[in-house]
């Protein structure tokens, strides 16, 4: 049967780790911590995928998400391993932890649940009260493809196959993306044995040149940028966009 799901799986902690199975950008995070140094703070940390690997490593993390499920999965992670981490339920676009940190990271892709440029500038804006001044802003967003972006809505995608709680879970997805407001409109079809539960997802999509003068704009140098998690340049067909950051003049309008 089809319904349109309330629970979100999409944010659900448990639904999180079984199906995203990323981690080639760890190495790349420890990297630079170790560079930059402590203490960090992690905009939308979700589960502890990045947070929690800080910590085995000995660096003192923070981590700030809005999902009481995310958050959940992430206590009980970090419990498991054995390490200490504050974990803060907050809204990225408006927070005062009362703190400043030497490294603030913005990893995979979590710039893109910012829609508006009000959103943007209020994240942005609580980033640089909280960095100290010789600190870093690290932020991580693929480099958009407009072969994805672009796709016939009416087909379906793979995105995930993961076993779930109950069995095994296959996802796939549609797109419809809208040019004005450079927002990408995914709907993801989780099918499980007996039913389909569809959920609707959107997402910002930043690109490189306009990410960059919304940094410049908004307090920030860009120090470096790379392409991949292997530092390589950035460059036309380069995966990623890490942008390194340190504290800037913010300009007026």
């Amino acid at each position: 049967m089809d319904l349109i799901h309330k629970l979100r799986l999409f944010f659900d902690g448990d639904h999180y780790d079984r199906r995203v199975k990323f981690n080639d950008d760890i190495p790349f995070w420890l990297n630079q911590a170790t560079r930059y140094g402590n203490p960090i703070l992690e905009l939308g940390c979700g589960t502890g995928r990045v947070a929690i690997p800080l910590a085995k490593a000995g660096f003192s993390v923070t981590g700030i998400d809005i999902s009481d499920s995310m958050l959940s999965q992430a206590k009980k992670k970090a419990e498991t391993e054995n390490v200490e981490i504050e974990w803060i339920k907050g809204d990225i676009r408006d927070f005062d932890l009362n703190k400043k940190f030497q490294l603030v990271i913005f990893p995979l892709n979590t710039i893109c649940h910012l829609y508006t440029l009000q959103d943007l500038e209020g994240c942005f804006s609580c980033v640089r009260r909280h960095l100290l001044p010789d600190g870093r802003f690290i932020l991580a967003t693929f480099n958009p493809r407009l072969d994805i972006l672009m796709r016939d809505p009416s087909k379906r995608y793979p995105h995930a196959e993961y076993e779930g709680p109950t069995g095994k879970v296959v996802v796939t997805e549609t797109n419809w993306y809208d040019r004005a407001s450079q927002i990408n409109k995914i709907k993801l079809f989780y099918r499980f044995d007996d039913e389909e539960i569809i959920e609707e997802l959107t997402m910002r999509i930043y690109f490189p040149q306009e990410l960059d003068a919304l940094l410049k704009y908004n307090g920030f140098e860009i120090e470096h940028k790379y392409g991949d998690h292997n530092e390589s340049p950035f460059m036309s067909d380069s995966p990623w966009q890490l942008v390194v950051c340190k504290p800037g003049t913010r300009m007026s309008p």
